[in-house]
């Protein structure tokens, strides 16, 4: 009871916060990136219901939490096959369907405004260099190639510790993408994004504690 009324207060405060971060325009520039850009919509994307601006710090962010969130709904799918005890398994169904749902909502948010948008299952942020060479890279907290074969081979009580240790990291990878969201230019401007990144950094946060929770409990709950 006590747990979760802190997490119900910490929760409001969050939103106090993100709402007075929202309601003070992002000023000056970003360090390492001068020509960073806030785009105006046009008439036609007005007609359409898009009406307020984005920048170049919201379709990277947007962009990059695709393949983010792929590797985590993909993580979340093995839990029935590779042996999850119940209450893991519980919170893999909640990231799966979130996170998928989530996809969705990032890549429409992406072709609405013209943009190309990552494949929903592609665990790898594609990059496009100064020189115009194409550059594939994990995103923050990102379980890399052997992390991820790790994990699959991995079955019950290993599986439960490998899913929640990896799964904790990747959650603090989406946080920190988020905080560095905040901090960019023009950045947030956008309902959607601001909505979706708090909620990011506030479900997430939340999750993190709850699987630090499960990892102490071990091999207990099943």
């Amino acid at each position: 009871m006590k747990r979760a009324l802190a997490q119900i207060i910490a929760a409001g405060l969050l939103a106090i916060v993100a709402t007075s971060c929202k309601s003070m325009p992002v000023q000056g520039s970003v360090k390492g990136k001068p020509g960073a850009r806030v785009y105006q919509p046009t008439a036609a994307q007005h007609a359409v219901g898009i009406t307020q601006p984005w920048s170049d710090a919201d379709i990277e962010f947007m962009g990059g939490m695709v393949p983010h969130h792929a590797q985590a709904v993909i993580m979340g799918g093995w839990a029935e096959s590779h042996g999850a005890r119940k209450d893991v398994a519980v919170l893999c169904g909640r990231i799966v369907v979130g996170q998928t749902d989530e996809i969705s909502l990032m890549r429409n948010w992406l072709l609405d405004r013209g943009l190309p948008a990552p494949d929903p299952k592609s665990t790898r942020h594609k990059m496009t260099m100064a020189s115009g060479m194409e550059h594939e890279m994990l995103m923050p907290g990102m379980l890399d190639d052997e992390e991820m074969a790790a994990l699959d081979k991995a079955r019950g009580a290993e599986w439960d510790r490998l899913f929640l240790v990896g799964m904790i990291k990747h959650h603090q990878g989406a946080i920190d993408m988020v905080d560095k969201l905040l901090k960019s230019y023009g950045a947030a401007q956008d309902d959607t994004v601001f909505k979706f990144a708090n909620d990011v950094h506030a479900d997430q946060s939340i999750e993190i504690e709850v699987m630090k929770e499960m990892l102490a409990a071990g091999g207990g709950g099943r």
